[in-house]
């Protein structure tokens, strides 16, 4: 870790980026399905959908959701007979989750309480350890990473969704001032927050592209790493395997 870590633009110590990305996330945790809704125009619904595919849950196999807060990867994955655990750092965000799945009758998930750079589970436990748009918030995102890689059984998949940075032209730039200009507007008439929202596009920004990340799975101890962009790298579907 360096003495001081990016909280958007900004450079700030370590366990300040902790606390503030806890309040961003307190903050929108009520509103957090509906704005990624009316930011992605419902696109959300699709990536997160052909992420679960990628991933293949098989019925019994072991799942840690990280940063899984409101249950949509979860969700998705019980559906197949996955037995998934939901982590988040943050407890308002697995509230809202919990709540999500008793109004639809899910039962059998676990929700627990995690910092991912800290993982209270053993060693070599999960078959798939899964985090969408999560990791750009970690701290540490080496640790995190490392810490995915304990937890995995000989074997196990790792598979991570998050924004990137689109190469298609003139789509990059549009969307750069659809995202800085109108997300946090959107964000204050939804969510009546405009900051965190605006802090959340500013860590897409900051956060390394394809190339960049998949190094760092790779020095977590990864193997047969892959990225499968999305709308030209706007999302991508990174993934890895421990051996």
């Amino acid at each position: 870790m360096t003495d001081t870590v990016s909280f958007g633009y900004e450079e700030v110590a370590p366990e300040e980026k902790t606390r503030r990305v806890g309040a961003v996330f307190s903050s929108v945790a009520s509103s957090y399905d509906v704005m990624n809704d009316a930011m992605s125009g419902g696109m959300h619904r699709l990536w997160k959908d052909r992420f679960v595919r990628r991933i293949k849950p098989q019925p019994h196999e072991v799942i840690l959701d990280m940063a899984g807060g409101t249950g949509d990867i979860a969700f998705r994955m019980a559906e197949r007979g996955a037995e998934v655990t939901v982590a988040d750092i943050n407890q308002d965000m697995l509230d809202v989750g919990v709540e999500r799945a008793m109004e639809r009758g899910i039962d059998g998930l676990v929700w627990s309480n995690q910092n991912a750079e800290a993982l209270t589970f053993p060693s070599r436990f999960f078959d798939v350890y899964t985090i969408a748009f999560g990791i750009r918030n970690v701290t540490d995102i080496p640790a995190a990473l490392k810490e995915a890689h304990r937890v995995l059984k000989i074997g196990g998949r790792f598979f991570c969704l998050e924004f990137s940075t689109t190469q298609w032209p003139g789509f990059k730039e549009a969307y750069d001032l659809y995202s800085h200009h109108l997300v946090p507007r959107i964000g204050k008439a939804i969510a009546g927050d405009a900051d965190s929202y605006r802090y959340l596009i500013e860590s897409i920004r900051r956060f390394p592209d394809m190339p960049r990340f998949e190094a760092m799975i790779r020095q977590a101890g990864f193997v047969n790493t892959r990225v499968e962009p999305i709308m030209g790298g706007l999302v991508a579907i990174h993934s890895g395997w421990k051996v």
